[in-house]
């Protein structure tokens, strides 16, 4: 029982060292991992490269699988070279398998010595990531060494021997047993190492064990595909696609596993190498057959996993990627797209107060409504996609990053609500008491309406770029902005004193619209003084009373 125990216990440390491998690297390189996998992928044999080296790089290739369904359920690469990325992970998984059979014992207490002193000393610097990466590789290493240590006496035993007895060379069991271990494992890769750890001490046949590693790669497949189950459509149809790449493997090898087995029985090598150069041999054969096939995959796939269209109305994320969350940097960019996605419906609003300024639109209708419910669904969505990470393991700068995303998420809220409401009390004035602006009201009303848009993309630009020269312009279209309100409150308080009829009847809400646009662009203001922290905000002041004594 306790012989058991290790080697499970061996297995577990085996997948966690291959998991904490993964998440430092995605730390660390995630940015430029993405843009290895989808920039210049049209071609299928760069697709095909990529998606070896990212798999050799993270360790796994149900990694690569989450990276590349992520990138087309979001629309930024095409579902063929996709395909081609997941086979190229298919031949890189089997590279990362044979490199780790090497002696590499003398390897594994300098990574993990050289590993924790780096990650505890920098823990929040890429050179502590890089730390926990060489804490990840130790374990892996040692696992490996543990595995064949506990493999060897569960060997001798009588039960065990009985149970493997029963795999009498059936590629169909034998593939389904693997397919099995490898989702049990979480692994394809430890289904292989253990695999070709029993093939070298006699426990399995050579056939046997070739009908365990065809089907640890179904079963990688397998989890592959379950794990896009809350994806959409198009993410989905990538892992269906590998999967299906699998199981035609499989197909294709029942035809010739005897003469193959006989073939490779004979060859000069311990049993534990040739199931090792088996499983490179087979994934980079196969690969290379069907990446021609990639082009009807995808339209196999298309047709077997449709897009579906929504529903309903509301908005929903497009950006937030959950596999994404194990890489800070490539989270925040998630969630600064889906905010700047809030800004483009509150860009929406404000045009409508436009029209219903002009009289082209009497009332809120439910579009308006629709537009606000959006704005509520996406803010919610980033407020807990920005949850799920947390902040202790952040790097200063991202930490400042996600609190200006929030921030910036806040204020669009905000404005939203404010929007809607400028919108009622217009309504309320043209319809419930019959009243409407004066001419001049009108255009000083647009007149302002335009600087504030101007602000919102203005704003928005220096959210995204981080431009300091485009924060202070910002900076002082917010205080010309002031100085016009200024300028507006007193020209209506100049009609009153004239008696103007309409301006009489419409003064409150034409003061109060003057107010909650100047609120507005304070909302829409806020990420210049972020970009150019407090230190240089007030240099401008000097630069902008002009602009301020010229208000009447």
């Amino acid at each position: 029982m306790l012989t058991l125990l290790n080697l499970l216990s061996a297995v577990a440390l085996l997948i966690w060292g291959t998991h904490i491998v993964r998440t430092g690297i995605l730390r660390v390189y995630g940015s430029n991992l993405r843009h290895l996998i989808g920039q210049n992928m049209a071609k299928r044999p760069l697709a095909f490269i990529a998606g070896i080296l990212v798999t050799a790089m993270v360790q796994s290739s149900n990694a690569t699988a989450m990276l590349v369904t992520s990138f087309v359920g979001q629309g930024l690469m095409a579902l063929t070279p996709a395909l081609a990325t997941m086979l190229g992970a298919d031949v890189g998984t089997a590279l990362m398998a044979r490199v780790l059979t090497f002696d590499l014992s003398w390897l594994s207490p300098l990574l993990i010595f050289l590993g924790v002193i780096f990650f505890l000393s920098r823990k929040q610097t890429r050179a502590g990531q890089l730390g926990r990466v060489g804490i990840g590789l130790g374990l892996i290493i040692l696992a490996l060494q543990l595995i064949v240590e506990a493999a060897a006496p569960i060997t001798h035993a009588q039960g065990v021997k009985v149970l493997f007895a029963s795999l009498t060379g059936d590629i169909l069991l034998d593939a389904l047993m693997g397919a099995l271990f490898a989702m049990i494992s979480y692994s394809s890769l430890a289904a292989v190492l253990l695999t070709a750890t029993l093939a070298g001490a006699g426990v399995i046949s050579l056939p046997v064990a070739i009908g365990l590693v065809i089907g640890a790669n179904i079963g990688s497949g397998v989890l592959a595909f379950l794990s896009t189950n809350m994806q959409n459509a198009a993410g989905r149809q990538v892992a269906l696609g590998s999967l299906l790449y699998k199981l035609i493997g499989l197909l294709l090898i029942i035809p010739v596993l005897d003469p193959l087995a006989h073939w490779m029985d004979s060859l000069d090598f311990s049993p534990q190498e040739v199931v090792i150069g088996f499983h490179l041999l087979y994934n980079t054969l196969r690969c290379l057959v069907l990446l021609p096939t990639v082009g009807p995959m995808a339209k196999v796939c298309a047709w077997l996993l449709p897009e579906r269209p929504e529903t309903n109305g509301r908005a929903k994320p497009r950006h937030l990627d959950p596999t994404a969350l194990a890489t800070p940097s490539l989270a925040l960019a998630n969630a600064a797209r889906e905010t700047l996605r809030i800004g483009d419906l509150i860009d929406n609003m404000l045009e409508a107060v436009r029209d219903v300024l002009h009289g082209k639109q009497t009332a809120v209708t439910q579009e308006m409504r629709n537009l606000n419910d959006d704005v509520e669904v996406l803010y919610n969505a980033i407020k807990l996609y920005l949850a799920q990470m947390p902040r202790e393991d952040l790097s200063e700068q991202d930490s400042r990053r996600w609190a200006e995303i929030i921030e910036l998420a806040i204020n669009l809220k905000l404005a939203s609500d404010l929007i809607e409401r400028m919108l009622r009390k217009i309504q309320q004035q043209k319809t419930a008491q019959r009243r409407s602006f004066s001419e001049v009201g009108i255009e000083e009303l647009a007149g302002l309406h335009e600087q504030l848009i101007a602000n919102l993309r203005l704003g928005l630009s220096v959210f995204l770029s981080a431009d300091p020269e485009s924060a202070r312009q910002l900076l002082r279209e917010k205080r010309r902005f002031r100085a016009q309100e200024r300028r507006l409150a007193h020209a209506h308080v100049s009609r009153l004193q004239r008696k103007i009829v309409q301006s009489i009847e419409t003064s409150s809400l034409h003061l109060e619209l003057i107010a909650d646009m100047k609120r507005l662009n304070s909302l829409f203001c806020g990420s210049a003084y972020v970009v150019l922290g407090s230190s240089e905000t007030g240099a401008l002041a000097v630069d902008d009373m002009a602009d301020i004594t010229h208000s009447p």
